[in-house]
């Protein structure tokens, strides 16, 4: 204990508070999501509610509206005296005994017209590919044993339609799991079987395999044919790697000969089940965020508020508090103090999040107009080699924002212009410095290495030293590995695997 001592420090730490966590999470969410997170919020919070703030429909509103208002409450009063003194007059019984005197055509209504707009969204009936598979093996006659395997194999088949799991395994987990003793001989006589379903190449074990069942399952296979199952059995590391060349000297054929039959070959899937479920996924539709229209060259920039409706506080939780906190009797009641605090913790938070709601309105706003300013050229003419050098940094100095802040902003966002919708990040990119001295995006090396690479002879393709010097010839001094490093990110092979014949 004599070891022990006392002190005081002054530490300096910058925390963020739950209103700031709040803001940074509706900044990254998109429009598409907002109105389910809305959903969410209101569903959580009661003291949350659609509609219009009150302050700003009284402002709206001018004094001869108000009158008339007044003289309306007043009829809407007599009214429901009225109703009220009837009430006395109302008879069950008569109401129970006059059910049926009343004609069908009464108790019916028809608001529509020819004129209306059907809205019906028709339900496709889809087939998963796995039910594909189960019902094909309803159609063998397994025995019971053997139906528990097979059906053991079809869980292991991935969505591309390979069993890429060991054989080992599988048998591992019938052993344990439902207790069924089987060996390999059995499974791969069982997986024979499988392998004859529907799309051809399904339960392939790799992707050799897979070409292979389905260049068996031609019927009355030509010479060509005969020759790409040579090619995959014998050659299939040097198909793989283009050495067209090797394939040719080692089977003693003609280019001509060989080019068929690698014709033959590409025409064969190499995802057999990944094309079945891809034709089953529902569309995907970009909502854009932001909405730019051109008015005779005034660019004019909007914020899509589609399905986010207008959220104010709950009036009636205001005067819950209210009561609660000025009537002494109630506050001094056990309870009351627990049902305050709740009560106010929902006002702050619906409070929180309307205002988050706002200033993500105007962060949005003020940051995708600072994007459009500096990009001005480019949402005029829709030209892409009109797009400058712009980094988060760029944006952070005008707006004034933080680098992380604009992050969040361009994450997942799209914007709609009359030249098409696109990502907010497609606008931010490096520069770098041609031989002029003008900074220039490096998109349009880009877009250069693109042209390049459609317009070369397939046969001899383009390796990155010549794609350099045609580069170097057009006013741009970058190095190979640069190339390089643009060429992977557009997802371009190498000149090797770009080889045709």
């Amino acid at each position: 204990m004599a070891g022990m001592k006392q002190s005081m420090q002054q530490k300096l730490q910058q925390k963020l508070s739950p209103q700031q966590i709040q803001l940074m999470k509706m900044l990254q969410i998109p429009t598409m999501e907002l109105e389910q997170r809305i959903k969410e919020e209101m569903e959580l919070n009661p003291a949350l509610e659609e509609g219009k703030d009150e302050e700003e429909l009284d402002e709206r509103d001018s004094d001869d509206d108000h009158e008339s208002n007044e003289e309306d409450e007043d009829e809407d009063n007599d009214d429901f005296e009225a109703l009220e003194e009837s009430k006395d007059d109302f008879e069950m019984d008569t109401y129970l005994d006059d059910d049926d005197s009343t004609p069908d055509y009464k108790l019916s209504a028809n608001n529509k017209s020819p004129d209306d707009e059907t809205r019906d969204m028709p339900i496709a009936l889809q087939i998963s590919f796995s039910d594909t598979l189960a019902t094909q093996l309803g159609m063998v006659l397994f025995d019971d044993s053997e139906m528990m395997i097979a059906e053991q194999v079809l869980g292991s088949i991935d969505d591309d339609g390979y069993l890429r799991r060991p054989m080992e395994a599988i048998i591992n987990d019938l052993l344990f799991s439902q207790n069924i003793e089987t060996n390999i001989d059995e499974m791969v006589d069982i997986l024979k079987v499988i392998q004859t379903f529907d799309p051809p190449g399904v339960g392939a074990r790799d992707l050799k395999e897979c070409l292979l069942l389905q260049l068996h399952r031609i019927p009355h296979p030509s010479k060509t044919i005969l020759l790409a199952i040579r090619i995959i059995e014998e050659r299939m590391e040097e198909f793989s790697k283009k050495h067209y060349d090797k394939i040719a000297a080692h089977f003693g054929i003609t280019m001509d000969e060989l080019k068929d039959a690698i014709h033959e070959i590409l025409k064969l899937n190499p995802r057999p089940g990944n094309t079945f479920t891809s034709s089953n996924k529902s569309s995907e539709h970009i909502i854009p965020d932001f909405i730019l229209t051109n008015n005779e060259g005034e660019i004019e920039l909007s914020l899509n508020a589609r399905n986010a409706p207008d959220l104010r506080v709950s009036k009636t939780y205001i005067e819950m508090l209210n009561e609660y906190t000025k009537d002494k009797k109630l506050k001094a009641q056990k309870g009351n103090k627990e049902a305050v605090a709740f009560v106010r913790q929902k006002l702050d938070s619906a409070r929180w999040f309307i205002d988050s709601l706002k200033q993500r309105h105007i962060t949005l706003l003020g940051t995708m107009q600072a994007i459009v300013n500096y990009q001005k050229e480019f949402f005029l003419t829709g030209d892409t080699m009109k797009l400058r050098p712009m980094i988060l940094k760029d944006i952070s100095d005008v707006t004034g924002l933080d680098i992380s802040t604009i992050s969040r902003v361009s994450n997942s966002k799209y914007i709609q212009t009359p030249f098409g919708t696109f990502l907010l990040k497609s606008f931010f990119s490096e520069s770098m410095t041609n031989e002029s001295g003008e900074e220039v995006s490096n998109r349009e090396v880009k877009k250069i290495l693109i042209d390049c690479i459609a317009a070369e002879d397939k046969s001899k393709p383009l390796n990155d030293d010549k794609l350099m010097v045609i580069l170097k010839e057009k006013g741009y001094s970058i190095a190979r590995r640069t190339i390089a490093k643009y060429r992977e990110l557009l997802g371009i092979p190498v000149a090797r695997l770009r080889k045709e014949i």
